[in-house]
């Protein structure tokens, strides 16, 4: 008998507006205005495909990161982050270089610090979306007793 890998698919649907603007879509999901970065010559109140990479990093690590205390059973009261990528020219061409993340976590018990540190270090193991690109993905965490 033959073992297919497991395989997830995402889809999504983009439609051009009006000058550098469009409608993402998917399935199911509020839609998003995306635009050209104002770098670019785009909009500056309306979401790049940069901010979303960013973004998508940051989501993905924190949804990792709440799985991860999930599955080891780690009281988490609280959790808020604010990432910054970097753009810039390397190897010829203008790419993310790092994306950093500031993560403040509130933990219910002094006890449970150890094990959060070492659940941040698990997350570039297991993040779908940072295992899925060669950015390099900093998290600074700061973690207090709630």
């Amino acid at each position: 008998m033959k073992f297919e890998p497991i395989k997830y698919y995402y889809q999504t649907q983009l439609k051009w507006t009006m000058e550098r603007k469009g409608i993402i879509s998917c399935k199911d999901k509020p839609d998003i205005s995306v635009a050209c970065a104002p770098e670019f010559g785009g909009h500056p109140k309306i979401w790049s495909p940069e901010d979303l990479f960013v973004g998508a990093v940051e989501v993905c690590t924190m949804t990792t990161f709440l799985w991860l205390a999930n599955k080891k059973r780690i009281s988490i009261k609280s959790y808020k982050s604010k990432a910054v990528g970097t753009a810039q020219m390397a190897e010829g061409a203008l790419c993310f270089t790092s994306v950093n993340i500031k993560v403040r976590i509130g933990i219910a018990d002094e006890k449970d610090r150890p094990r959060v540190e070492g659940m941040l270090q698990e997350i570039s193991q297991w993040c779908l979306v940072s295992k899925s690109i060669k950015t390099e993905v900093k998290i600074e965490p700061e973690i207090f007793v709630e």
